[in-house]
């Protein structure tokens, strides 16, 4: 049902610190006209634990104004199974065609615990989930056999795959066919990872980068490996700072670069500063002069 790019798109915020409703229209407006596949609201990139509940759901319906007949998806990330299934309905009641549920952070769950919240959640909004899964950042891992006891809701249809480990995406094709839809979700793991067979990319680069997020996922898809391998190779320098505990902060001076937006973030969080601001826009100035041309699909 979901294929393709999917950006997990930023939240802006305005110098008062109230949510930048234009500027999230025209940010948004960019990666449709790029051609993404959907959206993906309030996550990490999102900065979803620093967002009021309301804020969520005007953030969703922003994106739905946007995206037209295309999905978007809200992340349910909440410390409380309880917490989760009331974001979880608000979202679906919102009109929000689907979620990407992680397990309740910062608790690590147990398996049967993580199988149990899923599930909850799902019930709740009866909307299609993906699963996001993530042991590096948020110590969970929704294993093999997890999925498994999953498989049986209809419901839950895709899985973000970010256990940093490539092997994982043969290793859910070779157990499940395509029972769930696999999208990577680690930036500088991307084309690995559609070359072995994902279906999409949850990705964050391309809030500032759009255009060659997309090209790289239609010249896979059209079997067009050495482009496409041309352009991820320039792109390598800037997925890696999508790897990185400062994630929210580089990714939004890629937007200041590439896209003329703001890097405000919400605190604790605070826009880089000093020697790291000067390295991170090395990175992406970079990129910038040698941008590659991009090919007719």
């Amino acid at each position: 049902m979901w294929r393709g790019v999917y950006p997990a798109v930023t939240t802006k915020f305005t110098e008062d610190d109230r949510l930048d409703i234009a500027e999230m229209e025209r940010c948004f407006a960019l990666q449709m006209a790029a051609g993404v596949d959907g959206l993906i609201v309030c996550g990490s990139l999102g900065e979803a634990m620093a967002l009021e509940p309301e804020e969520k759901i005007e953030i969703l319906k922003v994106a739905k104004g946007v995206a037209g007949e295309k999905p978007v998806l809200m992340t349910v990330c909440e410390s409380s199974t309880k917490r989760a299934c009331r974001a979880a309905l608000d979202a679906a009641e919102a009109g929000a065609n689907g979620l990407m549920v992680l397990p309740g952070v910062p608790y690590r769950s147990q398996p049967h615990e993580t199988v149990a919240h899923i599930k909850q959640v799902t019930k709740a909004a009866g909307l299609p989930v993906m699963v996001y899964n993530n042991p590096v950042a948020y110590g969970v891992d929704v294993t093999l056999d997890m999925f498994a006891q999953l498989a049986n809701d209809p419901l839950i249809v895709a899985m973000k795959e970010s256990t940093d480990d490539i092997r994982r995406a043969t290793e859910v094709i070779n157990r499940f066919g395509d029972r769930f839809a696999v999208f990577t979700g680690v930036d500088n793991l991307a084309l690995e990872s559609l070359l072995m067979g994902a279906d999409g990319w949850v990705a964050g680069l391309v809030v500032a980068f759009p255009r060659e997020t997309v090209a790289i996922w239609k010249l896979v898809e059209a079997g067009r490996m050495e482009e496409a391998r041309a352009i991820y190779r320039w792109f390598r320098p800037l997925l890696d700072l999508d790897v990185s505990t400062n994630l929210v902060q580089n990714i939004k001076l890629a937007e200041v670069h590439a896209l003329g937006s703001t890097d405000r973030c919400r605190a604790p969080r605070i826009a880089l500063s000093g020697a790291e601001r000067d390295r991170v826009e090395g990175v992406i100035k970079a990129a910038i002069a040698c941008r590659p041309q991009l090919p007719e699909f």
